[in-house]
């Protein structure tokens, strides 16, 4: 638990880091059935195992306590490490081609695994290394126009809806790009380029 890369028991257990004993108790019984690598349709040995380990830390006073103390550390860190980050001139673009990119992330995985599809916040995490922090506003955009929803694992899937948003973004992107170069190539002859 000292290092840094500590894994996160909150996720985990899908709960909060303030989550009172009982709740975190109902929860682990709640995933561990669904996960319990006897069962058919949904066992899964890795995320039972990340499972069990978490509610033995969460379930024991003195280990959480011990717990907390690295993981709020930790998220101190996250913050001061986004305070630190260059600002850049449009925070609005750099927002939207994150929600973007998680939308890429998604679709690529429905693409692949159209039954399995979801990706865990922490997936995404590391797939984009963002922290979490950043990625926080962006997934719940996400979700309230209806771009991605929360499935019943509580991984993140993409829906119709995003897929047609994606698709029309690309093709923006694209009819800009063609009209830029369509510009350029008809800039007469001794013109100057003008430098933003």
């Amino acid at each position: 638990m000292a290092n840094e890369a500590a894994p996160d028991y909150y996720e985990a257990l899908q709960v909060s880091c303030t989550a009172e004993p009982e709740t975190i108790h109902r929860v682990y019984r709640l995933l561990a059935q669904r996960l319990y690598p006897d069962n058919q349709a949904s066992g899964d040995v890795g995320r039972f195992r990340r499972l069990t380990e978490a509610y033995e830390v969460l379930s024991d006073p003195e280990r959480r306590a011990q717990y907390d103390i690295v993981y709020y550390q930790t998220r101190q860190q996250r913050w001061q490490v986004a305070e630190e980050t260059v600002r850049s001139e449009n925070d609005f673009e750099i927002e939207q081609m994150l929600r973007l990119t998680v939308l890429e992330v998604l679709y690529a995985r429905r693409r692949l695994n159209p039954q399995g599809s979801g990706l865990f916040p922490s997936d995404l995490e590391d797939l984009l290394a963002t922290p979490r922090e950043h990625l926080e506003f962006s997934l719940w955009y996400l979700v309230q126009k209806g771009f991605a929803k929360t499935s019943d694992n509580s991984s993140l899937v993409i829906t119709a809806e995003g897929v047609d948003h994606l698709e029309q973004s690309h093709q923006h992107a694209s009819h800009r790009r063609r009209l830029a170069a369509h510009n350029t190539d008809r800039r007469p002859v001794g013109a100057e380029t003008r430098v933003s």
